[in-house]
């Protein structure tokens, strides 16, 4: 668990699901800018924070919308704003939506350098 209380992903577990080709979200919560820095290439779904928190759930995408069971992991840099998203998307029903603990940050440092790193 995570400061933020709701259920979470390790970057070793997040590179073994993506490796294993198991459908699933991810869904990374930075900003655009921050792609130039670090970012995790293809099968990356892109909703800023920022676009989130003006537009609520209309912002999500139809592919969220659309399945309240969708299998979720939220990226961050860190971890924190990711988990923000998942306590929010709890809240309002998707119950299997998790935090990739340590963000992209952990991910880079623990599994793949090539990811990039800020």
């Amino acid at each position: 668990m995570n400061p933020f209380g709701v259920p979470g992903i390790s970057p070793q577990e997040l590179a073994q699901k993506r490796a294993s080709g198991d459908a699933f979200i991810l869904l990374d919560v930075r900003e655009p800018y921050e792609l130039t820095y670090a970012n995790l290439g293809e099968g990356v779904t892109l909703l800023p924070l920022s676009d989130l928190a003006r537009r609520q759930l209309e912002a999500l995408p139809p592919e969220i919308t659309d399945n309240k069971e969708a299998d979720i992991v939220v990226l961050c840099h860190h971890g924190n704003r990711s988990a923000q998203v998942t306590a929010w998307l709890h809240h309002h029903g998707w119950s299997n939506a998790v935090n990739a603990d340590g963000g992209i940050e952990a991910y880079a440092v623990e599994v793949d350098p090539a990811v990039g790193r800020y």
